[in-house]
């Protein structure tokens, strides 16, 4: 392994693992802040209960978030100083903000946590409410850097040199708001997903039903209702993309000529040696009207993009499609769940329903990662779209590979301490919270 694919294999990893944390994140506190105000007004005890084991799980992955995320802004320095010596001061808005908003959520966090039977009950849920709002804004800060990394704007790029910066343009770039909807309602629907799969496993099981049915009912809404909405936010991702980086959308199609009456290609497998893509299903026109409202308007191939500037094909089609095929099964699987809840009632306790959510659990995550290697590996050869190479970026210190096997034997040993943590946490949870 050369220092190159050692240090973009160090980055995906970092970012494989760094984007589950921050995703539950941004949604779990929602939740918590939910099922409290649902205490509040009912006083329920099982919603109160519901709010305190939540809140244990809050602060498990806020502690892990902060690590990997405090671990990949080194790693922005340490792999790639060619690229924060340039982009640093252009975009670095976006990532002090984000530390505002951490240090908000944190203090919030210690408030709800600590705060039963001490403070005001409207303002301990308050706090709560700002834990979930912090971690959004958390969030959509971050993909805002990233977003500019896609559609580079703020500065003046001349002989060179980074001239007339002004990092407020280069926040709010054209591709922040697409990326930052996309992955905001990306994050709903996995997590939600599963949460609601975990507590129907449990129903499943029939241990703590009370317990588990209220908790199953508000992830589900939200994974549910962000799973159905998520196609809305993709179409407006790819028409971004096709207007800012046309290779990258060109490879998500395994699309190789450019042509009238563009086909959508469905499944597949791209050779590039031929430029064709073999066993996949074309619908013509297609994806002339995604991209333009149009089935006759020409789309760009890969056949106008130089060779040296295209990206891997295979790797951004099959993760394209990854993404697509399984957030297409959970917006069937939330329609659904909203059948069921107005016509079908009956369906909530059956088994096989139950049995949809166990086995949907892991798939808003893995269609997660699939989407965030279109967005990465799509971008290449570029670290910044049209003015900054991967390649010129990575630090000419040798030795990477090693800093690759300690990060990877770091990220793996943190989600077993997670992954051990939350298990005795839900073993915990027919135990009743009384504070």
């Amino acid at each position: 392994m050369d220092d190159f694919i050692a240090a973009r294999s160090q980055m995906a990893l970092s970012l494989g693992f760094h984007i589950i944390y921050s995703c539950i994140g941004m949604v779990m506190p929602v939740f918590m802040a939910i099922s409290h105000y649902k205490w509040i007004k009912t006083k329920n005890q099982v919603y109160k209960n519901v709010t305190i084991a939540w809140s244990k799980g809050v602060a498990i992955f806020f502690a892990t978030g902060a690590v990997s995320g405090t671990m990949l802004s080194f790693e922005l320095g340490l792999l790639w100083p060619g690229f924060m010596k340039h982009a640093g001061p252009i975009f670095g808005m976006p990532f002090s903000l984000e530390g505002t908003a951490f240090f908000i959520e944190a203090i919030a966090l210690g408030f709800f946590l600590y705060g039963w039977n001490k403070l005001n009950t409207w303002f301990h849920w308050f706090t709560g409410v700002v834990v979930g709002l912090s971690g959004i804004a958390s969030g959509i800060l971050v993909v805002s850097a990233n977003s500019w990394m896609n559609s580079p704007s703020g500065f003046d790029y001349v002989n060179g040199k980074y001239l007339n910066i002004n990092p407020l343009k280069a926040m709010l770039n054209e591709a922040w708001f697409s990326e930052a909807l996309h992955m905001t309602i990306a994050a709903f629907s996995a997590t939600g997903f599963a949460v609601a799969g975990i507590h129907a496993l449990m129903i499943y099981r029939k241990q703590n039903v009370a317990f588990h049915t209220k908790s199953f009912k508000i992830a589900i809404l939200f994974g549910a209702a962000a799973a159905i909405l998520q196609p809305l936010s993709g179409d407006i991702s790819a028409k971004g993309a096709a207007k800012r980086q046309p290779a990258k959308l060109a490879a998500m199609e395994a699309y190789f000529h450019t042509q009238e009456y563009a086909p959508l290609v469905i499944g597949g497998i791209p050779d590039t040696a031929a430029k064709k893509v073999n066993y996949g299903l074309e619908i013509p026109g297609l994806l002339s009207f995604l991209v333009h409202d149009n089935f006759k308007t020409t789309v760009n191939g890969l056949d106008k993009i130089p060779v040296k500037d295209q990206p891997p094909v295979a790797v951004t089609h099959y993760a394209f499609q990854i993404m697509v095929g399984i957030g297409t099964m959970m917006m069937f699987i939330g329609i659904l769940y909203f059948i069921a809840l107005w016509k079908k009632k009956e369906w909530l306790t059956k088994a096989w329903f139950l049995k949809l959510f166990i086995i949907a659990t892991p798939t808003g995550f893995i269609a997660l990662e699939a989407g965030w290697t279109v967005t990465e590996v799509g971008r290449q050869p570029w670290i910044i779209q049209g003015i900054m190479r991967t390649s010129d970026a990575v630090t000419k210190m040798p030795g990477i590979q090693y800093t690759f096997y300690l990060f990877t034997f770091i990220y793996f040993t943190l989600s077993v301490f997670v992954i051990f943590l939350l298990k005795r946490q839900i073993q915990m949870v027919p135990e009743l919270y009384d504070r």
